[in-house]
């Protein structure tokens, strides 16, 4: 159990700061509110009404979300080979080498075609 000890403590530190920095913002930080202000962010779009069963998301939204996703999940695929990058030797670099093409071909490929603009 005394192990865990300074973990809870730090758990305990953390939570403390972050209950602090709400509450003394919400006590110190300005109170001028308007209209613009307590309206809900759309990101920068006025809300219009939606239909009963929602409304259509375009599709350059899914697949900006897939593009995302995936150059994400490669970017992941960088750590481990950081961190054992000495233990793979020639064979590491190689892969990695092969990998990173990949990723670049893709990257590329993305952005001739215009799936990195957004309209």
């Amino acid at each position: 159990m005394n192990v865990y000890v300074p973990i809870l403590v730090l758990g305990g530190i953390a939570v403390a700061f972050a209950l602090f920095s709400v509450a003394v913002a919400g006590l110190v930080g300005p109170k001028r509110y308007n209209r613009a202000k307590l309206q809900a962010y759309e990101c920068g779009i006025d809300p219009t009404p939606q239909p009963a069963e929602g409304g259509r998301f375009p599709v350059k939204y899914y697949l900006t979300a897939m593009l995302f996703i995936i150059f994400d999940i490669e970017i992941v695929f960088l750590y481990p080979w950081a961190v054992h990058f000495d233990a793979l030797g020639l064979f590491g670099l190689v892969a990695m080498a092969v990998f990173m093409f990949n990723v670049f071909v893709a990257y590329a490929y993305e952005w001739k075609r215009g799936g990195l603009t957004w309209d």
